[in-house]
């Protein structure tokens, strides 16, 4: 399944043909100007030629050059109808906001999805675990986890086949809680998510399902 941000951004692409001169001209021309396609190639593992066609989709969505959350929102619920994606869209929209400032800058965007789709596992583990720590506090606690599981299950709908059972987000976290929380200490670290992930072929089977709503 192609991303849906990938998606989003595509349709709105500009016909092919404008060269990279063109391209570099436009960055000037937003109110948020984003960083060079030289410095952003080099920060991500896109090419430029990527990375004009994404900017294009981009400044076409969004003229100012930033992406508010209310934006953010709109995009996850034409791609999820069947369902209410707000709570998800919020969550995924903090974990792009880098900085925290309530926007997503053109660098945030393709600095996420360069790790989101072409990023190692451990790379794309990191940046889970950076959406599940919904405080920023370096932890993840069962309610964070539990908050994002049933954000996912809400914009999936109920519609889905197999059918969802409700409880099916809670035994989900608790399942994946017995096997993280290492030292029974009720919170889970960036080492113990790193390391239980990359060891439980489960786990990482389950984490297709994140990958899947992006």
């Amino acid at each position: 399944m192609r991303c849906c941000l990938v998606k989003w951004i595509l349709s709105s692409t500009a016909p092919q043909g404008s060269d990279s001169s063109d391209s570099e001209l436009e960055l000037s021309t937003v109110r948020h100007q984003p960083e060079g396609l030289d410095q952003l190639q080099t920060q991500t593992k896109f090419t430029k030629k990527e990375l004009q066609s994404l900017y294009r989709g981009f400044k076409n969505e969004c003229p100012t050059g930033l992406v508010d959350e209310d934006t953010f929102k709109l995009i996850y619920s034409q791609f999820f109808p069947q369902g209410d994606a707000t709570t998800y869209a919020h969550f995924l929209f903090n974990a792009f906001d880098t900085d925290g400032n309530g926007a997503i800058r053109f660098e945030d965007f393709v600095v996420g999805l360069s790790i989101l789709l072409r990023g190692t596992v451990h790379e794309k583990l990191k940046w889970a675990f950076n959406l599940y720590d919904i405080n920023k506090d370096g932890y993840i606690t069962k309610e964070e986890m539990l908050a994002i599981m049933k954000s996912i299950y809400d914009m999936m709908g109920h519609h889905t086949y197999p059918i969802l059972r409700e409880d099916a987000p809670l035994e989900h976290v608790e399942r994946f809680f017995q096997k993280m929380d290492r030292n029974q200490d009720g919170v889970v670290t960036i080492e113990e998510f790193l390391e239980t992930c990359q060891k439980d072929e489960n786990i990482m089977n389950s984490m297709q399902l994140f990958e899947n709503v992006i």
